[in-house]
């Protein structure tokens, strides 16, 4: 398109050219250039049109790269990838081998720090800013908080230290009352009194501004008047938490205002202490639909608004499923860490708002919660996304496996995610789950399975019990079918053969369905099994395939190292007369793009599995 001032800017030094009223001009066309293009691609939409002013603002005040500005969340950063040399791979962005929907260091000198998850960047910024004074670096160091990053405990581990060792950094919390849901808990509230209580910033600029044209006496003056200001924090701002911390607090201001902006950024480049510029947004700016409607328009498909594909999906069976429990079990509960809407959730929630809880981006303290309510006789459901509950992986072994707690864990978003690529891809859950003693770790074939398992897990109450399923759709499901028990540790034969074994688990059942029906020539030679438990294992189903098959072909959408096919091949050992082959994903961390691309990438489609088996029946 053709843009008065966008199509100049091919660095941040192009930038620094324009006038400030010029820079007002240039931020409506970027977030026109943003819309018509995420439109197409798909990605997070509604955070970075509000961070378009403050990336203008950041870029215009500070030298970059000399000076580093590490993001939270790399999905407000849109603006900061098209200002910074990748205008024209905008269009690429989240698609096979264009550019990432978050910040990554191999992609450009700018993304000093990639993160997918919340919370990170005040430690890496903190880092950053020690790794300067230890090394003679020049350059400011700069990190922008949002979307809810606050409600994470990393953050506040961060704060602490920056507030010990009183390092040179300059926190931008980009507030816009928002996580990917609206914002939860004590801080969000915290915050909202600053914003509607400015009474306090107020006082402060008129003190400090009629003190600065006093010749004589100023600053015995300004010393009496500081403790007069630190009464008034006190008194306005309950708490003055950054302050305690040894943060500096500055704000609130406009974060749409770029003239406030470039000149409070101005007033506190050179400042060596840590500080904190509080910045009120509006996500979803300049497109009516997202600012109604930010949560719908934090993430859309390319070409349609939405986070999610056509149901029924395994999302959407699973918030079915939770609604259908805690109608007829009151000690049911649901936990999730600000993805209300992305784990399905919105219905329980609803029905069931006393019994639905959003902990923020707070993982290990969501899994801890669920075990005290667990040890006090609640059925806690988690729902969380596979890669965040990495985070939480401590929590799980020593919270809730260690005591034998029965927590149920609905993981979604297991194995290939798509767009969002390889901070959002759930390929290690299994080896990590399943590496823990006493746990019970499945993964359903269709909407059905789902339903029977989450069923079956609620009458477990002597250990953890986790359910994995991708981002994808439920194969079938008949909400009118009766649930079944399925006895942990059982599984499924789907067709009985004679020569070759094909143990599929989870999202791979499916796939190797439409593999068999590329082989009917010779699917009299196959025995088609649904490995629903990863653990336990079926030893016995094992054993016996052992004894009967000359091969067994495992299938599964995790990593080989501690996956079903090495748990397999540990029962086998002994036994040379059968031959294992194990399909996994690949031992390196796998790109964005669509989830048949990288399915097809990986060596995990319908077409490999079928080449693997012809191979193997030879």
């Amino acid at each position: 398109m053709d843009y008065q001032y966008l199509n100049q800017i091919n660095s941040p030094t192009d930038l620094k050219k324009l006038r400030v009223n010029e820079l007002k001009i240039l931020a409506t066309e970027v977030r026109d250039y943003i819309i018509n293009n995420v439109k197409k691609t798909g990605g997070h939409l509604a955070p970075s049109l509000g961070t378009v002013e403050l990336t203008i603002a950041l870029l215009y005040v500070f030298d970059l790269p000399e000076d580093k500005i590490i993001w939270d969340v790399g999905h407000q950063a849109y603006p900061f990838k098209i200002l910074t040399g990748r205008r024209d791979q905008f269009p690429t962005l989240r698609q096979f081998g264009g550019i990432s929907g978050f910040l990554k260091r191999d992609e450009s000198e700018y993304d000093v720090f990639g993160a997918g998850h919340a919370s990170t960047s005040i430690s890496a910024a903190l880092g950053f800013s020690v790794a300067n004074e230890l090394t003679g670096k020049p350059g400011k160091i700069l990190a922008v908080v949002g979307d809810g990053s606050l409600t994470g405990g990393l953050a506040y581990e961060a704060l602490n230290n920056l507030g010990n060792l009183k390092k040179q950094l300059i926190i931008v919390l980009n507030d816009n009352a928002m996580s990917i849901s609206a914002n939860v808990g004590a801080i969000s509230k915290y915050l909202n009194k600053i914003v509607t209580d400015p009474i306090y910033n107020r006082i402060r600029d008129k003190i400090w501004n009629v003190t600065s044209k006093l010749s004589m006496g100023k600053f015995m003056l300004r010393g009496g008047l500081k403790k007069l200001e630190e009464s008034l924090k006190n008194f306005l701002v309950p708490g003055m938490l950054f302050e305690e911390f040894g943060v500096r607090y500055i704000g609130p201001i406009d974060g749409h205002d770029i003239q406030d902006l470039v000149t409070t950024f101005q007033r506190l480049k050179n400042l060596k202490t840590p500080i904190l510029v509080h910045v009120l947004t509006k996500k979803g700016k300049g497109l009516v639909e997202a600012e109604d409607d930010p949560t719908t328009f934090h993430g859309i498909q390319g070409g349609k608004v939405g986070p999610h594909p056509p149901s029924p999906t395994y999302t959407s069976v699973f918030g079915y499923t939770a609604v259908e429990l805690a109608e007829k079990n009151r000690q049911v509960v649901v936990i999730t860490a600000a993805m209300r809407d992305g784990t399905g959730l919105i219905e329980f929630d609803k029905k069931f708002p006393d019994r639905f809880f959003d902990v923020g981006i707070a993982e290990g303290h969501a899994v801890t919660f669920a075990a005290g309510l667990a040890a006090n006789g609640i059925r806690p459901i988690v729902a969380i996304y596979s890669t965040f509950m990495q985070r939480a992986m401590d929590h799980v072994m020593h919270d809730v496996a260690l005591q034998s707690l029965p927590v149920i864990f609905c993981l979604d978003r297991a194995g290939l995610v798509g767009a969002d690529g390889p901070t959002h891809h759930g390929m290690f859950d299994i080896s990590f789950l399943s590496m823990l003693p006493d746990i019970i770790v499945s993964a359903p074939k269709d909407g059905d399975e789902l339903r029977d398992l989450m069923h079956t897990a609620l009458q477990i109450t002597d250990r953890p019990f986790v359910i994995r399923y991708p981002r994808d759709t439920a194969v079938r499901f008949d909400p009118s079918r009766k649930p079944q028990f399925l006895t942990p540790g059982t599984w499924e034969i789907l067709h009985k053969g004679k020569k070759l074994a094909l143990i599929a688990t989870g999202s791979m059942v499916y796939e190797s369905e439409l593999a068999l029906r590329i082989l009917t020539g010779v699917i009299h030679e196959i025995t088609f099994v649904n490995a629903r438990y990863i653990k336990p294992i079926d030893v016995a189903m094992v054993k016996e395939l052992i004894g009967s098959h000359k091969v067994l072909l495992t299938v599964e959408e995790n990593v080989a190292a501690g996956g079903l096919g090495q748990h397999i091949r540990s029962l086998c050992q002994n036994d040379e007369k059968v031959h294992i082959e194990n399909m996994t994903l690949p031992d390196a961390f796998v790109p964005h793009g669509k989830r048949t691309e990288l399915l097809n990438l990986v060596g995990l489609s319908a077409n490999h599995i079928a080449n693997k088996i012809r191979e193997l029946l030879k």
